[in-house]
């Protein structure tokens, strides 16, 4: 076993999008590893808390002693340290926009579809056309490709895979609200589609009536805050 292959440790949740792209990559890459479930919400561990002290949160990924925080960063290190199947594009251009558009779903998607799921009835209406809008860029993009990594998964993929279709999506499905409708965005869901044939990523995505259980929790937990 080469130095590359040993002692490989995922610290995730299986709710959480960032844990679930960074286990996406390992399998896809191949990558042998031991994984480590955290319930963070409720209690953090002190395993958790020593390896990542700042954040306190997961995905922590350890390698060969060498721990790494934030799911971005994991992604490239895998990438780089096991370099068959590629998930970057190999292009600067093409690598910085993919980079462009995972810090949006992840910076600006994300954080006011999470508002969206806790406004008042009044202004739900208003917070769904807000998160449609910014999700309307996504539809644009992976308009006419199979994947935004091209004919092969890539790291856009992962990213908004694991967010919006199975995790955000679900908060919505739990309030009864359909955020992406086949009819508005047609092309999201045939790449959503297209995520769900591939073997390898199914076994990445949270069991969704588990799932759809769990974001009902942390809606709740959030309107109390």
């Amino acid at each position: 076993m080469s130095e590359n292959e040993e002692r490989v440790k995922l610290i995730g949740s299986w709710a959480s999008p960032f844990s679930r792209r960074v286990e996406m990559a390992l399998k896809l890459k191949g990558v042998p590893y031991d994984y480590l479930d955290e319930d963070y919400l409720v209690h953090k561990s002190p395993l958790l808390l020593q390896l990542n002290p700042i954040y306190k949160k997961v995905p922590v990924f350890v390698h060969n002693d060498k721990i790494l925080p934030e799911s971005h960063l994991i992604l490239e290190y895998i990438d780089q340290t096991w370099t068959n199947n590629p998930i970057l594009p190999q292009d600067p251009y093409g690598k910085a926009m993919a980079r462009f558009w995972a810090k949006f779903v992840d910076e600006q998607v994300a954080p006011i579809t999470f508002k969206s799921l806790v406004k008042t009835e009044k202004r739900i209406e208003v917070a769904i056309e807000e998160a449609q809008e910014l999700i309307m860029f996504i539809e644009k993009e992976i308009t006419g490709k199979k994947f935004f990594g091209g004919e092969t998964i890539g790291f856009l993929d992962m990213v908004v895979g694991s967010m919006i279709p199975f995790c955000l999506a679900r908060g919505w499905e739990c309030m009864g609200i359909d955020m992406i409708p086949d009819e508005k965005f047609p092309e999201l869901n045939r790449w959503i589609k297209n995520l769900e044939e591939d073997e390898i990523l199914r076994e990445c995505i949270p069991h969704r009536e588990k799932h759809i259980e769990h974001m009902m929790i942390i809606v709740g937990r959030i309107k109390s805050a």
